[in-house]
């Protein structure tokens, strides 16, 4: 019996890639029991009639509970392929007006309130034109420098920065990221901008919404310029 224990004391010692193998797969099965009471409760939120808001929070609370499997259910190449996200290639949806956006980072708060009109907003940004960097894109413009990051500040809806922009950040929360596509009636339009940017461009950015700041105290002849100059 003392020879057989030692024998099977080097058996496990020679391989510990074995109890490694059934600690990811004790983890894997725990995940999966979570996801799926997730996955339950998206179903019946998908199946109640709500606005798209609920369902659009839901799919964000769920994103992060599959981000931990994707190592283990995702093809390696995939997963280091530039421009893939953890679970996959980003899935746009179609926003207002021709926009098109996609969710990278879910925001710190679900709950928190999107900007209102001259609200001050600070952002990081990257512009690319002819596509994102996967797809070949040539990179314009960033907020991201050699030196660090510096955020753009603007007030949001009120016509400070283009179409686009405005659209999408009235909608977003702060701590959360976007790519947008933004055609170029909500961009710079047939004149382009810069001598950068050819006129009828189609924008290629990403955005975050880093901070919500402050809010104007506007007078009644700002409040009415709003009512006459909607997003």
């Amino acid at each position: 019996a003392s020879s057989q224990l030692k024998r099977t004391g080097r058996t496990l010692a020679a391989s510990p890639a074995a109890s490694e193998d059934m600690f990811s797969l004790f983890n894997v099965v725990a995940m999966v029991l979570l996801v799926l009471s997730s996955v339950i409760d998206m179903v019946a939120a998908f199946s109640s009639p709500v606005d798209q808001t609920t369902r659009r929070q839901v799919l964000l609370t769920l994103t992060p509970l599959l981000t931990p499997l994707s190592p283990l259910l995702a093809p390696k190449e995939a997963i280091a392929q530039e421009g893939f996200d953890e679970i996959g290639h980003y899935d746009f949806e179609d926003g207002p007006r021709g926009l098109r956006y996609a969710v990278t980072k879910v925001p710190r708060c679900l709950d928190c309130p999107t900007p209102e009109r001259a609200q001050k907003v600070r952002t990081l940004y990257t512009l690319w034109l002819g596509g994102f960097p996967e797809d070949g894109g040539r990179k314009i413009d960033s907020s991201q420098g050699i030196l660090g990051n510096k955020p753009f500040e603007f007030y949001a809806g009120v016509q400070q920065v283009i179409k686009g922009w405005d659209l999408a950040i009235l909608d977003m929360r702060e701590g959360e990221a976007r790519r947008l596509v933004v055609p170029p009636d909500l961009g710079y339009g047939e004149k382009g901008a810069g001598g950068r940017i050819p006129g009828n461009s189609k924008l290629y950015f990403e955005v975050e919404l880093v901070e919500v700041g402050e809010k104007l105290q506007l007078t009644d002849q700002q409040v009415q310029w709003l009512k006459d100059n909607p997003v």
